[in-house]
């Protein structure tokens, strides 16, 4: 499998290195089947004769990758393709379902030249099966599954909620409840911090430098799954008891960009800043919000995107509008009429009010312009499913 992941890095890199060649010449950048006959030159050629001991389509797999990411660059969607690195993203992919066979029942699959495997099964695979992908990941394996199947049109069940997202407290929800942030990187920090310090004092690409590098590959990979395992049981939940979502549209970019500046002008507090980037981008909001959009879909609910601007400054019982409404991180004493509660709920609830403005623009066909300020990109935009 290492050597399948190898040659489809390498036709991935050889492509990548033509097309930019032919750029660099003034030429026409050459399409998929252009490839595919370059691929065939590639496995018949001597000096590249190890390509045939690969299975073909994973070979072309690779180059449609590559096709993707060059369409994805020209709309402007990502940045421009770039050479792929051994150890990092290793896999190959079987698109062809008339060559796979999946026996659930004992566990293992069928995978063309590389015959039955056992799997760990972690979920029943229901529907048709249509491609399947191998994937090295911190030296173990895996593999998806992606099949075809109908559902029936699901019905939305639960009532519409406010999300008000922090560090203190991860999730707040408009009805009271929140959830307590996990910090998994915070948790392995030490022995992260402990593990690379190791590292550090061997001989680049030594056997003992290699060791240590997966140590530190581990403890990055525990860090991850933690994290995805909180976020994806925190979303679940909140897309199961919901029809409707209101979320803050955070620009996490920016609210992590560092303040350290120029040595002409550097910035103020940069180590305070630095901390409390850390623990923004250790709470993984943006993945948040993308699964509990599929999720919401699934179930028939809708993921309506606000403006953050006031939410947690704005009183919901008079709507006055100050920052001496909060008093601290977690009090919120409006000024005005005296009404008290905790500041992230009052930022929930406000975001719940803005999401129904906004819904209700949506539905009537009018637009809602957003907050002085604020940039609307198309993932931020709420959408309205049939």
């Amino acid at each position: 499998m290492r050597r399948f992941a190898g040659s489809c890095r390498f036709v991935f890199n050889q492509a990548l290195a033509l097309q930019k060649e032919r750029h660099a010449q003034g030429e026409k950048k050459l399409g998929y089947a252009g490839l595919c006959k370059l691929l065939t030159e590639w496995r018949n050629s001597p000096d590249t004769a190890w390509l045939a001991d690969a299975p073909v389509h994973p070979l072309q797999q690779a180059l449609k990758d590559l096709e993707r990411a060059y369409a994805n660059f020209f709309a402007k969607r990502a940045d421009c393709p770039r050479f792929r690195k051994k150890g990092r993203h290793d896999g190959f992919r079987y698109p062809d379902p008339k060559q796979i066979k999946l026996d659930q029942p004992n566990s293992r699959i069928f995978l063309p030249k590389l015959g039955w495997l056992r799997y760990r099964n972690s979920r029943d695979v229901l529907g048709t099966v249509k491609n399947v992908t191998v994937r090295r990941t911190c030296g173990k394996w895996y593999m998806s599954i992606q099949t075809e199947r109908a559902v029936e049109q699901p019905i939305p069940n639960g009532t519409a909620v406010g999300i008000d997202m922090g560090v203190a407290r991860f999730a707040t929800l408009s009805d009271g409840t929140f959830y307590a942030p996990l910090n998994s990187f915070k948790r392995h920090e030490a022995a992260l911090r402990k593990a690379q310090l190791a590292m550090s004092r061997k001989q680049k690409f030594s056997n003992n430098w290699k060791k240590a590098q997966a140590r530190v590959q581990r403890i990055h990979a525990c860090i991850g799954h933690a994290r995805r395992d909180f976020l994806h049981k925190t979303s679940t939940a909140i897309s199961q008891n919901h029809a409707i979502a209101c979320i803050e549209d955070l620009q996490v970019q920016n609210m992590s960009r560092s303040a350290a500046g120029t040595a002409e002008q550097p910035g103020k507090n940069v180590r305070a800043k630095s901390g409390l980037n850390k623990s923004l981008l250790d709470q993984g909001w943006f993945e948040f919000r993308r699964q509990l959009d599929y999720k919401l879909a699934w179930n028939g609910g809708w993921l309506i995107a606000v403006p953050p601007q006031n939410t947690s400054r704005t009183c919901p019982c008079c709507g006055h509008v100050s920052a001496a409404n909060r008093q601290s991180q977690a009090r919120f004493e409006c000024v005005e009429c005296g009404f008290e509660e905790h500041a992230d709920r009052v930022g929930a609830i406000n975001v719940l009010r803005a999401g129904h403005a906004r819904f209700a623009c949506e539905v009537s066909g009018t637009v809602m312009p957003p907050a002085a300020g604020t940039h609307r990109s198309d993932s931020g935009a709420a959408r309205c499913r049939p």
